[in-house]
């Protein structure tokens, strides 16, 4: 190599070139050279690769657990393709929603929080009003757009991490403050939290609930303050559970899932997840091998994707799909701490919020699936089945990579 310069992986992530004896160039350091606007060409490429890879995970299994379906009376109308290709069609929609946020400038998402929070409360309205909203299994979650059903619920999660951030950045001066930095988003949670159990949908409330503290705490709320108002979500948690008899018996029937009488009922998910789960091994049964997949596992193409992963993949699958899970939630708060330090604080904390979303209903997911936590219904981000979820993480996951191509942009001189 020359002993003048070394162009390589460095040059390419906006670090000056290194001369021999000189020093590891460090990750914040900056490119004074000039440029003009934001290139949108120099973007995180393991964070696409990794992503990629997850969503090509998922449409290999969302078919092979949903192969066997139209078997079923209920899905006799379908081909054994149906799932595999209204999933894939969903994947498209979902790349060119995200084509298009990656255009959006992160400093309009931030002018557009109030209203891209309004229109989310307005939806979720919407999905509980006769004849607009679709009912299906008691749940009035969508609604009907053509070439998918949309679900009000993901957009929610989205809206709520976007007006988070908007909100601490507005409410930097009084932060320290309980009443005047936190009731306003108490009472848009509360808001949104009386949508969705209206629905009902308890899952999908947990997880805007855990975004939004996890932005506030992030942002730097007083600590004994969010520990009061966690502890004020908990026991409003608690209370649903208890005035819900059938949520009680969820309760009830994970913490003894084997007892016959809870087997056949509220735990019959979770003993087969199980059951599932210890066919796998070390090296599952190989792909298309799943017995539970064949109408004794409910909703294996959805909420209990992982279950059948654990079958056919074995312990190794199900690893591989955690390690990639914990490395793209780490790389998001990476990227939102980079924001942070380059003192885009709305950025930062929005994408840490995606991470907290991302991350935290993977955990729930597993849990749910592994035994580990209660049945609930939310669906592993990026490979169950369900076009609202797919187009909407897409969404998400450009805008972190908008955020970090911005970075990027400052880290080298630039104007984002």
């Amino acid at each position: 190599m020359s002993a003048t310069t070394r162009p390589g992986w460095w040059s390419r992530l906006g670090w000056p070139a290194r001369k021999d004896g000189d020093a590891l160039p460090v990750r914040d350091q900056i490119d004074v050279t000039p440029q003009r606007n934001t290139n949108l060409a120099n973007f995180d490429r393991p964070l696409v690769l990794v992503t990629v890879g997850l969503l090509a995970l998922g449409l290999v299994m969302v078919y092979s657990a949903s192969i066997a379906l139209p078997d079923s009376p209920r899905f006799s109308r379908y081909s054994p393709t149906h799932f595999l290709s209204r999933h894939a069609l969903s994947l498209g929609l979902g790349f060119v929603a995200a084509l298009l946020a990656l255009q959006v400038p992160v400093n309009l998402w931030e002018k557009t929080a109030s209203w891209f929070f309004v229109v989310a409360l307005a939806l979720l309205v919407a999905v509980l009003v006769p004849k607009v909203g679709l009912e299906v299994n008691g749940a009035r979650r969508w609604l009907p757009m053509g070439l998918m059903n949309f679900q009000p619920s993901e957009l929610a999660k989205l809206a709520i991490a976007v007006y988070a951030a908007s909100y601490m950045v507005r409410k930097m001066d009084v932060k320290q403050k309980f009443i005047e930095a936190v009731w306003p988003m108490a009472v848009a949670l509360a808001l949104i939290g009386l949508l969705l159990l209206a629905e009902p949908d308890m899952g999908a409330f947990l997880v805007i609930a855990m975004i939004a503290l996890g932005i506030l705490f992030l942002g730097g709320v007083n600590g004994r303050m969010f520990a009061l108002g966690v502890g004020v979500l908990a026991g409003a948690f608690a209370l649903m559970i208890v005035l819900s008899p059938w949520r009680a018996q969820r309760i009830f029937a994970y913490l003894d899932p084997w007892n016959p009488l809870y087997a056949q009922g509220k735990a019959y998910q979770l003993t087969h997840s199980l059951i599932a789960f210890g066919r796998g091994e070390i090296f599952g049964q190989g792909l298309g091998g799943s017995v539970e997949k064949l109408h004794y596992l409910p909703e294996a193409h959805t909420d209990f994707l992982l279950a059948v992963i654990g079958e056919e993949l074995g312990f190794v699958g199900v690893c591989a799909v955690i390690v990639a899970f914990f490395w793209l939630t780490r790389r998001i708060f990476v990227i939102g701490r980079q924001a942070v330090s380059l003192d885009r604080v709305f950025a930062g904390l929005m994408v840490q919020g995606i991470g907290v979303w991302m991350g935290g209903q993977a955990f729930i997911n597993m849990g749910v699936n592994l035994g580990v936590l209660p049945t609930k219904g939310l669906t592993l981000p990026l490979l169950s089945y369900g076009g609202s979820a797919i187009l909407v993480n897409l969404v998400a996951l450009a805008i972190v990579l908008r955020v970090d191509i911005e970075n990027r942009t400052l880290m080298r001189g630039g104007r984002a």
